[in-house]
């Protein structure tokens, strides 16, 4: 990584880190209210919600994974067509 400076990919990092601290909190109120009703009387989750849980999140998981595949496959996209005008301009 020619030209990156530590600091930058500090920034980076803690970027990724807020992203995904975001998403965890997105994905857990999402399945929660979705799960587990507002008012509830056992401490404990019953079966029902569990499954519920586990499902929402693995779905929350699965969906963020697809957009993050589709957006590097459409930055390494734009990569190719800024290397191919760059070419073609050179001519």
């Amino acid at each position: 990584m020619a030209g990156i400076t530590e600091a930058q990919l500090k920034l980076v990092a803690d970027l990724e880190m807020e992203m995904m601290a975001d998403m965890y909190n997105r994905m857990s109120t999402t399945c929660q209210k979705k799960c587990i009703p507002a008012r509830y009387k056992d401490a404990e989750l019953t079966k029902g919600e569990t499954v519920c849980v586990d499902r929402c999140v693995a779905k929350y998981m699965e969906i963020h994974d697809r957009i993050g595949k589709k957006l590097t496959q459409m930055s390494q996209q734009d990569e190719e067509r800024v290397k191919q005008l760059q070419a073609q301009m050179q001519k």
